[in-house]
């Protein structure tokens, strides 16, 4: 086990470039502001250094919000939300979504995956353990894989978190979720929390809604409730168990 100062007291730290990237990438981002406090304590807890890009956003960031609030990627936000910035949604910490100890446990490790951001349709990406296969994920090792929620299944995406965020930051959404949107969008997700999504009659995964999305119904809900209704239909169209999508 690496304590606090090793972790943090790194050569070429990775906060400047991700800070760079998000300067002057494609898509619009809400930077949350940090508690600097939590933010060590995830570090701490997660056995990762400040010169990885995981490592960067939750030592030194509350998390962020991407695209009209589109997707939502953890950090380690303050108490008091988005610290009162106009039009910025509040989100949880990544400790809290992936039920971190309330303090250091050496033993703890994250379950299945860690779970690293939603997308306002139920869409889950993770980052794998060391050990997939076990968990029921495709892909190897640290690599990011999604939970579709136009498939309910697990896809890897070839590659680790810090190409991953740098890939959505130079417009990889737009390719990403090219066939899951619909005119007007932005309005319904910019009007979201940080904890709702959308819910979709018919579903994503139906032939109707694949063949005219915006012809759907569409309404706000809890993420959570979101997230139980996608792992509730894997398990009976499939009679598979998704695994743990984070708690939110």
């Amino acid at each position: 086990m690496r304590d606090l100062t090793e972790l943090i007291d790194v050569e070429e730290p990775a906060w400047p470039l991700v800070s760079a990237e998000l300067a002057t990438g494609e898509v619009h981002v809400d930077l949350l502001p940090v508690d600097p406090e939590r933010g060590r304590r995830a570090l701490l807890q997660l056995q990762i250094t400040a010169r990885s890009w995981l490592g960067g956003i939750v030592l030194n960031c509350g998390g962020l919000v991407l695209d009209s609030g589109w997707l939502r990627v953890y950090g380690s936000p303050g108490d008091d939300g988005p610290g009162g910035l106009p039009g910025v949604v509040a989100l949880p910490s990544l400790a809290e979504v992936n039920g971190f100890p309330g303090h250091f446990d050496p033993a703890w490790r994250p379950r299945d995956a860690l779970v690293v951001a939603h997308d306002v349709l139920g869409g889950v990406f993770t980052v794998n353990g060391p050990d997939p296969q076990a968990a029921g994920r495709p892909g190897e090792p640290g690599e990011v894989v999604y939970f579709a929620p136009d498939s309910l299944r697990w896809d890897a995406l070839g590659t680790g978190y810090g190409p991953w965020l740098a890939w959505l930051l130079t417009g990889g959404m737009d390719q990403f979720y090219e066939t899951l949107r619909w005119p007007g969008w932005r309005a319904e997700t910019g009007a979201l929390s940080g904890t709702q999504g959308l819910s979709f009659v018919p579903f994503l995964w139906s032939a109707d809604a694949r063949r005219d999305l915006a012809a759907t119904s569409r309404r706000a809900v809890p993420l959570a409730e979101l997230l139980g209704v996608n792992r509730d239909f894997c398990q009976e169209l499939d009679s598979v168990d998704p695994g743990f999508l984070g708690d939110i």
